[in-house]
């Protein structure tokens, strides 16, 4: 059976501009991982970076926040910004697989996400930090990320720490869970919306 091949790239650009933050993003949702970014949040950066490779979607994010106040606009209208180009590159969604999940081991942690791109907006997050902040990322950001993430791409993401004691490795195993499960998800395996509302 052949898939469906989508009749115009799946890209986006979205352009985002508030009295908090200035955001300019590109991607390609059928790229090789190809990544530029600069949120001004260093640890953010490494997971967008690691996101971006795992994922195969070339990333291009500039993020010009008030950092000075802390993190947490930068981080929050990052994740609206990635779900709205995710969501703007998926288009119709015809012929996506629609569901992804994956489990991420990284040392002695363990980390697993499930999704669903079907329309419906959810985020359920599990995971205990034991450190305040990485590098000036505060570990609270962590879900309110993925919290925003979901919002804005309109999709039901489950993630969870299933065991681990390293804060970094706890946190970019869940990026990278996330990625997997989403590289599963848009990836194009049939035709025709896989619901049975016929839209999603």
């Amino acid at each position: 059976m052949t898939s469906f091949s989508p009749e115009r790239p799946r890209t986006a650009h979205v352009e985002r501009a508030t009295s908090e933050t200035d955001i300019t993003l590109n991607l390609n949702l059928d790229g090789t991982g190809i990544h530029e970014i600069d949120t001004g949040v260093a640890f953010l950066d490494h997971m967008l970076s690691n996101f971006s490779r795992h994922a195969r979607i070339d990333l291009t994010l500039s993020c010009k926040g008030d950092i000075e106040v802390d993190d947490h606009h930068s981080a929050e209208d990052t994740a609206i910004v990635l779900g709205n180009g995710l969501k703007q590159a998926l288009g119709s969604k015809e012929g996506i697989e629609r569901y992804g999940w994956s489990l991420i081991p990284m040392d002695e942690t363990l980390a697993r996400c499930a999704l669903d791109l079907g329309g419906r907006s959810y985020c359920a997050f599990r995971a205990e930090f034991s450190r305040p902040s990485v590098n000036g990322f505060a570990t609270e950001m962590v879900e309110h990320f993925f919290l925003s993430l979901a919002h804005s791409l309109q999709a039901n993401i489950h993630l969870a720490v299933l065991d681990g004691t390293n804060t970094h490795h706890k946190i970019e195993a869940l990026f990278k869970a996330f990625a997997y499960a989403l590289r599963q998800a848009v990836s194009i395996t049939g035709s025709g919306i896989a619901s049975t509302k016929g839209v999603m």
